[in-house]
């Protein structure tokens, strides 16, 4: 037998950029950002946007129109904005992947051009998806416009959309050029999108770091009443800890570990079960609390733990029970339910069940079974405390 053996590596480098009035003709953190330092060179700029951006500033189109214009001797946008409907809506229909592609094709943009999708988690999955799949790799750039996207996914390394009515069934790893996170954008969120983000910061805290989950306690009321800069901390703080734990041995989730899916496999469920009228964030923040709970059952956190915890939560204003969390008895052994949720999440990933639960505040603790009877008690017991 003969075998020739194949080793090499690759170093990704990208910045996470936090700015305000990003698009203003004077701000060059983005043309900086870009690094166009090469000469006769003049690169191509296809941006998408989120339609619920254009709907609440009408003049963001020609604002970012005009800024292109003033520095039109370094890059090239090749047409004005494309809109596109967000949310979870443009990560299940293939269409708006097409979308993307077409217009990838019709304007040229090869692998040295940029696409730059501005909007929410979703859309920006969903652009990143399709950049990653034309021509083997397009430069993607994010501008997340929500709390969620700018502490947690817009920083990260993936990007997906949903098939087979599963989670992030199709998706790459393939981490952005760059990231510009512009407060400015937050200002419009309603309450709801405002706070929604904020799950994925107690998620982190809870399994990485107490003394974070105690500025998220003692800052309760400042985030929900939008306070400036509070709310620019947690999402600085949250998504060092993201960058952080991506550089920290398993960004592209070769093993079973997903440590920072905390509370996910009954949220990404919960999200399908509702119709996605669950947005993420919220979803995210249930199974927090379910998993907490499951956590107390276990012996692996005090009452008091559990009980800061879900306090935590209902100060920012999240539900803890949803119906979806039931099992009916006319599906409790067919798809879907909700513990169909544990199947996905091990099959997605592919070797052995690992759930991320709770071992402490700020400690997470790794398991590879999960007792459905016991998860059913978790779910009385939200429903009790809810």
């Amino acid at each position: 037998m003969q075998a020739i053996e194949q080793s090499f590596q690759v170093t990704y480098k990208f910045k996470v950029y936090f700015t305000e009035h990003l698009f203003a003709s004077t701000n060059l953190t983005f043309i900086d950002g870009l690094n166009l330092s090469e000469k006769g060179v003049i690169k191509k700029l296809l941006i998408f946007i989120d339609a619920s951006l254009v709907t609440a500033n009408s003049e963001l189109c020609a604002l970012i129109n005009s800024y292109f214009h003033i520095h039109s001797d370094k890059i090239n946008l090749v047409t004005t904005p494309i809109t596109i409907q967000g949310g979870e809506q443009v990560k299940n229909n293939p269409e708006y992947v097409e979308e993307i592609l077409k217009a990838i094709n019709n304007y040229g943009i090869d692998r040295h051009s940029y696409t730059v999708a501005i909007g929410g988690g979703a859309l920006l999955d969903m652009v990143g998806y399709a950049s990653a799949i034309a021509h083997r790799g397009i430069r993607h750039v994010r501008i997340p416009t929500t709390v969620l996207s700018q502490n947690d996914s817009g920083v990260g390394v993936k990007n997906s959309i949903n098939y087979f009515h599963k989670k992030n069934f199709l998706g790459t790893f393939v981490p952005p050029f760059a990231v510009f996170n512009d407060y400015t954008f937050l200002e419009t969120l309603s309450l709801r999108d405002w706070r929604a983000g904020i799950a994925e910061a107690i998620k982190v805290a809870l399994i990485k770091d107490v003394s974070f989950f105690q500025y998220i306690v003692a800052n309760a009321a400042n985030l929900v009443n939008r306070d400036k800069q509070a709310m620019q901390y947690l999402i600085y703080r949250c998504a060092e800890m993201h960058l952080a734990h991506i550089a920290s041995g398993d960004p592209f989730e070769m093993g079973s570990s997903r440590p920072l899916y905390f509370g996910h496999w009954a949220a990404h469920k919960m999200e399908y079960l509702s119709g996605y009228e669950i947005r993420h964030g919220e979803a995210v923040a249930a199974g927090i609390a379910l998993d907490a709970t499951y956590s107390l059952l276990k012996q692996m956190i005090t009452k008091e733990e559990w009980v800061q915890i879900l306090d935590l939560l209902k100060a920012i204003g999240f539900t803890l029970y949803y119906p979806e969390m039931r099992v009916k008895e006319n599906d409790a052994n067919t798809y879907p339910n909700i513990f169909s949720g544990l199947i996905e999440f091990r099959e997605h990933l592919g070797g052995q069940l690992t759930i991320m639960l709770l071992s402490a505040i700020g400690k997470g603790c790794e398991v590879h079974e999960m007792d459905f009877d016991l998860i059913a008690q978790a779910i009385d017991l939200l429903e009790k405390n809810q």
